[in-house]
């Protein structure tokens, strides 16, 4: 049994010090471990309510976590990398510093020099008054939040952004500056330069403190191996931006070339996507092991009990997709459809939904347990999300009741939320059909293993121009690969084979989007 979110605060202990343990809560539904990805504290550290103290991944997602009292941090239980169980503890907290008995041995007072006098601790097993539930804990207070000071500059610093061995690889020249620069080494080929000056103090981010920036800001920083100690922020209130940081790799590598380094996109490639990838290879090595974890973990369990639980059937189409591609590009210079993301996956989408609309049947899933078949009335589409930390599904909720331009922006919202690491659990929850797009990568299609409790997914292949019987000639079109797998306990051949025939219809004669919607 898992811990739930009050239980995963804990109460005093027994003694006259007054420290409070945080445990591990479930941050998303049923999960059972997560790992510590990154303390933003230290022992000694002064921590405020609501203030994150760390970011954990789970199965699902990568999540901050806040600390729900006010205090001195006491003790880190376990060391970055580790994964712990839902339930125990991970951090515990003096919340009445100076008022108990003298510190555990190898702790001083230094640790936490002129520390406030906190607030009162909640009485034992009672919520604090004025806050709302939220992921995690009991959630913030009704007051503003203070960031905690920081021991030192060395304390903000990521653990990987240390002497790096040879043999280190990065995912572009302009990482590597940075990272040599930040290592204290001079980038190849580069001229004497001196060591990079402290970060001057920032309005909002004084000498020591946390710098302030939104996650996917730090997760950037961390792809590109930028210390954001040393970025000078330009956002509201001293906040640093995305603009900040690729102005700080530009700077650093600027050096090491004859013309400045381009920013950095993570539009351009898919491997623009993943993150810096610090893989030291020894000299010689034939192998490199990578523990399975995280998301990846999750993905391998996820598939091994889906491919061996229900029997795929799979299904495949070729079909002319060239008024499919107009449609795309009329779209475009549509007014309805201004500043939206338009393309070929969009109208892809939709004719999924009129299939289903179309044949209902297809929309379900299987309970073992009450030996039913449980027929959804709704359509939670998920996307098949390629991301640094392996693949998601999440799912936009009622995807059936949308109209084409409410569907784009759904998708586009999806993608960039996705690509930016904010996805949250509750995001890839109750899915009841996925499109996988394998195009992307040039493939023509593939036999997509079912999400788990859900009946079908449809891989979509690469559009390509190929040679086409059309109208009695063989002329140049646009043709695509499509693939339906499907649950063969609830879809049998020819339900399969109708939701499969439909959707190929549709994008072959998109005007049917308007007569069969």
């Amino acid at each position: 049994m898992t811990e739930t979110l009050p239980q995963a605060l804990g109460s005093a202990r027994a003694g006259d010090t007054p420290i409070r343990e945080f445990k591990m809560p479930d941050v998303g539904e049923g999960l059972t471990e997560a790992e510590i990805l990154k303390w933003y504290v230290q022992p000694g550290d002064t921590v405020t309510d609501g203030q994150v103290v760390c970011e954990v991944e789970t199965a699902k997602a990568a999540v901050e976590l806040p600390i729900p009292y006010d205090g001195v941090v006491h003790e880190l239980r376990f060391p970055e990398g580790t994964t712990v169980d839902v339930g125990q503890v991970i951090i515990s907290v003096d919340v009445a510093p100076g008022s108990g008995p003298a510190p555990a041995s190898g702790e001083t007072e230094a640790a936490a020099p002129a520390a406030p006098a906190a607030p009162a601790a909640p009485a034992e097993g009672g919520e604090p008054e004025g806050r709302q539930p939220v992921l995690v804990g009991y959630g913030v207070s009704q007051s503003s939040t203070k960031r905690r000071a920081r021991k030192g500059a060395e304390a903000a610093s990521v653990p990987s952004q240390e002497s790096a061995p040879e043999g280190t690889y990065y995912s572009s020249p302009a990482a590597a500056a940075v990272q040599a620069e930040l290592n204290g080494h001079s980038a190849p080929a580069a001229p004497a330069a001196p060591a990079a000056p402290a970060a001057p103090a920032a309005p909002a981010a004084p000498a020591g403190a946390r710098p302030l920036a939104k996650p996917p800001v730090r997760k950037l920083a961390k792809d590109l191996g930028v210390d954001l100690a040393t970025v000078t922020p330009s956002g509201p209130d001293g906040v640093i931006t995305r603009e900040d940081v690729h102005a700080a790799v530009a700077a650093v590598s600027a050096p090491a070339t004859e013309a400045p380094a381009a920013p950095v996109s993570r539009e351009t490639t898919p491997a623009a996507q993943a993150p810096v990838q610090e893989l030291a290879v020894a000299s010689g090595a034939r192998e490199t092991r990578i523990p399975v974890k995280g998301v990846r973990k999750a993905t391998a369990a996820a598939m091994v009990d889906s491919a061996f639980t229900a029997p795929h059937v799979t299904e495949f189409v070729t079909v002319d997709v060239t008024r499919t591609m107009k449609l795309v590009e009329e779209l475009k210079s549509d007014k309805d459809m201004q500043g939206l993301r338009v393309n070929p996956l969009l109208l892809i989408a939709k004719a999924l939904l009129v299939a289903i609309k179309r044949n209902p049947d297809v929309n379900a899933s299987w309970d073992d347990a009450a030996q039913e078949i449980v027929l959804k009335h709704y359509v939670n589409l998920g996307i098949a999300a390629a991301t640094p930390r392996g693949l998601i599904v999440p799912n936009i909720k009622d995807a059936h009741d949308k109209t084409l331009p409410e569907l784009a922006s759904a998708l586009g919202e999806l993608v960039s939320t996705a690509r930016e690491g904010k996805t949250t659990p509750a995001a890839m929850q109750g899915g009841t059909v996925t499109i996988t797009n394998v195009g992307v990568f040039g493939v023509d299609t593939g036999t997509p293993i079912l999400n788990p409790g859900e009946s079908a997914i449809l891989a979509v292949g690469a559009i390509k121009l190929q040679p086409w019987v059309h109208k009695g000639k063989v002329k140049p079109r646009q043709v695509m690969t499509l693939a339906l797998s499907f649950d063969h306990r609830l879809v049998d051949g020819e339900l399969g084979s109708k939701v499969l025939a439909d959707i190929a219809a549709i994008l072959e004669q998109p005007k049917r989007l308007i007569t069969w919607a």
